[in-house]
């Protein structure tokens, strides 16, 4: 474990980067807020690289969507690769909560599904957290959701040692506690099983590797760190320590509590319920709650079990619930990605969940108490916070207020890029126009971005240039986070040339091969044509040497001229740099990387080029099947103990899984 953050890079700070390290650095002596305000392509993320090197603070980096984040915790990865660097998102890959409709007297049951291997990075920051100083934690908004408390996670560890004294069935009943599942045959992420005075347990924070615990009698014997699947003993352990399975585990003694405050508001709430005549809903919420509070009793969870939190972390109504930030030492930083966009979404996360559950609870689906298994409103949020940086190109009126205006500026690219040349030209005509731009741009092997302010108009545009012959993609709001980013991925390949979309590609994506950026209907005041939204598009261009932005437009809005006056401000600021350093601009060489691939780790040590594979173009679609057929393969082989074939079959289907990966 290392002792503090150093960065491993071989670039030194460049351009005003070591004026805004220093700035922010020494800022944070007497002052808890400030603003990085940072162009695109100026290199934010490595200044706050450096910034928390310099002040040596655990950090969280909040981005407002799993895109950005996932591009944020792959570059402070690779400043910081011998300290923790974690990713902290929703753990769904699909997600439909619990909900009722009165109007049609319909009820919607919650269904999800979980993402295993985010789940287990979500393990893997809390675990962090909890055991080092040197942690960076990349967190999406989902960190300020109720997370089963800090003080029961962190309580319930099971510490062993070499020659402890504890006994074979003590082990067991602590990991039950902790809610690990025994399984003796299907060994999985967050089981355990049993061989004779032999105990394997798979932490939830892992994927690669599990923990064998070996007695000699009432005696810790022997810990070591196993393949999981071979059974091979990797290496000696000198201590082990077991995380709890769930962020929601509860001690005993506070389960036995949790259940009699969870009795007592149903009593009062059943009456609260009949003294209104409301017998329908009194009955409904009685079946349900003690068919929840017996599972409880007999397993110590139950669907749903977040709604009782409340109960479970013994907190008041209306007391904020415990989330992430409550992980963190009293001493850390937060830095706000993107802030302009992000506070906005904070603020609104806590009316939107309200209001759904109010109904649930109106309506007997849910205690009152489920009100509390929320995220925390806004000046909750304010009130945890220690250390804040403001990170962004355009920051908004409450970062502003909040730092009474002050401003650490960092415009100047190392690159000597320059923020691109913006024209202004008249809608009439402007599919056609834009058809030629695009043809033009293609041919020199650059890529284009093109916002409309509707679904319809992206779609049509869509089908219109495909027709013509243009390689075209359409990015909404329905595809899902990972599909997103391998469609990105696709863009900087060059599977496409053309992407079009509506609010999708401002903030933070980071695309060299962009030259072109077109927006459409520039003149129509309002959340997508105002001055940030503007600025924040037109810098989508500005990571290459040939970058442009066309607006069409039929009149300058007061939006159009306040971005085009700033554009060129920064512009100007970057040329007589140039001049004065004698910088030739040149666009950005950025190794196109399989982002989902590197994520999630779905091959350790990942090798930057993936394997050439024996399938023909044509039978692509064919291998999910292929895989499905040697993961039976492998599960058969290791049930007959032949290891070495199952570990050779497993890397044979993960390197499946990073080749659809690449090919979609």
């Amino acid at each position: 474990i290392m002792s503090g953050f150093v960065i491993k890079n071989p670039f030194l700070p460049a351009g005003d980067q070591p004026m805004a390290i220093q700035s922010l650095s020494e800022g944070m002596n007497h002052t808890d807020e400030q603003i990085l305000l940072g162009a695109t392509g100026t290199g934010k993320t490595f200044t706050i690289a450096h910034v928390i090197q310099n002040t040596q603070l655990p950090t969280l980096v909040l981005s407002h969507n799993k895109t950005l984040a996932a591009q944020l915790y792959g570059e402070l990865k690779g400043f910081f690769p011998q300290n923790a660097v974690e990713y902290f998102v929703s753990y769904y890959d699909y997600y439909q909560p619990e909900a009722y409709v009165p109007s049609t007297d319909v009820y919607i049951p919650k269904d999800s599904q979980i993402n295993e291997q985010i789940d287990r990075l979500r393990h893997s920051a809390t675990r962090g957290l909890l055991e080092r100083k040197d942690v960076i934690i990349v967190s999406s908004v989902s960190c300020i959701y109720g997370l089963g408390s800090k003080e029961a996670y962190d309580g319930m560890l099971l510490r062993l040692e070499p020659e402890q004294e504890i006994s074979r069935k003590e082990i067991i009943e602590r990991l039950v506690d902790i809610l690990y599942d025994r399984n003796d045959i299907d060994f999985h992420r967050g089981t355990f099983r049993v061989r004779g005075d032999v105990i394997e347990v798979f932490p939830a924070y892992e994927d690669q590797q599990a923990i064998r615990i070996e007695l000699f009698g009432d005696e810790v014997e022997r810990l070591s760190v196993i393949d999981p699947l071979r059974g091979k003993r990797v290496k000696d352990l000198s201590r082990a320590v077991i995380y709890p399975a769930s962020h929601y585990v509860t001690p005993q003694d506070d389960l036995e509590r949790a259940v009699k405050s969870i009795r007592t508001e149903l009593g009062e709430r059943l009456q609260e319920l009949l003294d209104h005549n409301k017998l329908i809903e009194c009955q409904r919420l009685e079946e349900r709650t003690r068919y929840d509070l017996e599972m409880i009793e007999q397993t110590g969870r139950c669907k749903g079990i977040e709604n009782y939190s409340r109960h479970l972390s013994n907190r008041k109504s209306g007391e904020p619930p415990p989330t992430l930030l409550e992980y963190f030492p009293k001493n850390w930083l937060l830095v706000i990605d993107e802030s302009h966009v992000t506070i906005p979404q904070i603020r609104a996360m806590y009316k939107g969940d309200r209001s759904r559950k109010s109904t649930l609870v109106d309506f007997g689906f849910r205690l009152p108490s489920a009100l509390d298994n929320r995220p925390l409103r806004f000046d909750e949020f304010q009130q945890m916070l220690n250390k804040v940086i403001f990170v962004s190109a355009t920051p908004g009126p409450f970062e502003l207020e909040k730092t009474e205006g002050v401003v650490t500026e960092q415009l100047i690219r190392p690159t000597g890029l320059l923020d691109p040349i913006v024209e202004v030209r008249p809608q009439a005509n402007q599919i056609e126009d834009l058809f030629d731009e695009i043809k033009h741009t293609v041919d020199k092997k650059q890529r284009v971005l093109v916002t409309t302010l509707t679904k319809r108009m992206s779609q049509e545009l869509t089908s219109y240039y495909e027709e013509l012959g243009i390689r075209v993609r359409y990015l909404h709001s329905e595809i899902d986070t990972l599909e997103r980013m391998d469609i990105l991925h696709g863009l900087r390949k060059g599977d496409f040339d053309v992407l079009i979309g509506i609010n999708l590609l401002r903030e933070g994506l980071d695309i060299p091969e962009v030259s072109l950026v077109a927006i459409l209907d520039a003149d129509q005041e309002g959340f997508l044509r105002n001055r940030t939204s503007l600025i924040q598009t037109i810098g989508r261009a500005a990571r290459n040497a040939e970058g442009r932005a066309i607006l069409y437009a039929d009149r300058i809005t007061k939006s159009m001229k306040s971005a085009l006056d700033e554009t060129n401000r920064r512009r100007i600021i970057q040329m007589e740099f140039n001049e004065k350093h004698g910088i030739v601009p040149k666009t950005i060489q950025k190794e196109i990387e399989q982002p989902l691939a590197a994520l999630l780790e779905i091959i350790p040590d990942a090798p930057k080029k993936l394997p050439q594979l024996s399938v023909p173009q044509q039978d692509i679609g064919d291998v999910p099947k292929v895989i499905k057929q040697l993961k039976k393969q492998m599960l058969a082989a290791a049930k007959n103990l032949q290891f070495e074939k199952a570990a050779k079959l497993r890397d044979e289907i993960k390197r499946l899984e990073v080749f659809l990966l690449s090919v979609r």
